[in-house]
């Protein structure tokens, strides 16, 4: 007999689901805890290093070994008599929050293991050592990190999978149907506090260039659009090379600073967005002018 669709989709889930726990559990209790151990001793690097690198990865292993994986084993077993996988799906959703915070910090965990990998040669060692055990399949520490990393898009897909494949009056349709909604919104939300995160470094990275001018420095402001700019000097007709930052509340026109200690630009001045107005001017002499007039101050411009 030809097996349902939908069974052989869930058999996947938890042939996946037993191998995904085997590579957290070397995550955890091999990579993290031989490290760890080492760390303790003073042998190879600072005991912090090694829990940036491996963030929270034993609760999202503790999760999954302890309850997931077994209440997933349960539900196949009984799968003759109660097709359904939808509840427990339900169960495991609002856990996966968790893995917000090891996808957050999966770029400077990898970072990290590099770094470290050229200070210290007993860390690399220590890597390399377990690495080359048969557990590891030949594969490297990062490969192993990025799993996690790719898990939640995977239970998407099956899921999705899933629910297209059941017969409509199955009596898991409600459930699944409910589970997948919850698994997208989690996606969209470690997708979310990643893109903020990078938002937050970018600006943060902005600030630094302009000096860290305290009344500038908000982490709510949004960068739109930077670059050079020429002020136009009426009285001698002349220009000189500014350098403008547009957020969503404010332009800075700032001056390059000549020399680069610390910033790279002096805000000789801070408009408002608010009540700002943009004329294009025709103006033979200089090409690409534009006029901005805010409350502070009136500036004539021109582009590249």
């Amino acid at each position: 007999v030809q097996e349902p669709e939908e069974k052989k989709i869930a058999l996947e889930l938890l042939e996946t689901e037993q191998a995904y726990v085997n590579r957290l559990h070397l995550l955890d209790q091999i990579f993290y805890t031989e490290l760890m151990k080492e760390a303790k001793n003073g042998k190879t690097v600072p005991e912090e290093v090694v829990k940036m690198i491996f963030s929270n990865i034993s609760s999202i292993y503790q999760f999954h070994a302890k309850f997931f994986l077994p209440e997933l084993q349960k539900r196949m077993e009984d799968w003759s008599c109660h097709p359904r996988i939808g509840d427990v799906i339900q169960k495991l959703a609002p856990f996966l929050k968790m893995y917000g915070e090891y996808v957050k910090n999966f770029d400077k965990a990898v970072e990290l293991v590099t770094v470290w990998s050229e200070k210290s040669p007993p860390f690399q060692e220590l890597i390399a050592d377990i690495q080359q055990r048969k557990v590891c399949a030949n594969l490297t520490l990062q490969h192993h990190m990025l799993e996690p990393v790719q898990r939640i898009p995977r239970y998407e897909l099956l899921l999705k999978d899933y629910v297209q494949k059941l017969p409509p009056e199955s009596p898991d349709r409600g459930d699944a149907e409910k589970a997948l909604e919850m698994i997208f919104m989690v996606a969209k939300h470690s997708n979310a506090a990643i893109a903020e995160m990078e938002r937050l470094q970018n600006l943060w990275a902005v600030y630094q260039r302009l000096g860290l001018e305290d009344d500038i420095v908000d982490p709510s402001n949004e960068l739109i659009k930077e670059g050079p700019i020429h002020k136009i000097s009426t009285r001698n007709n002349s220009t000189s090379e500014k350098y403008l930052f547009l957020f969503n509340n404010m332009l800075l026109y700032c001056v390059p600073k000549v020399i680069q200690v610390g910033a790279e630009f002096q805000v000789h001045l801070r408009i408002d967005v608010n009540g700002l107005k943009v004329r294009e001017l025709n103006d033979t002499q200089f090409p690409h002018t534009f006029l901005i007039s805010g409350k502070q101050r009136t500036l004539e411009l021109q582009a590249r």
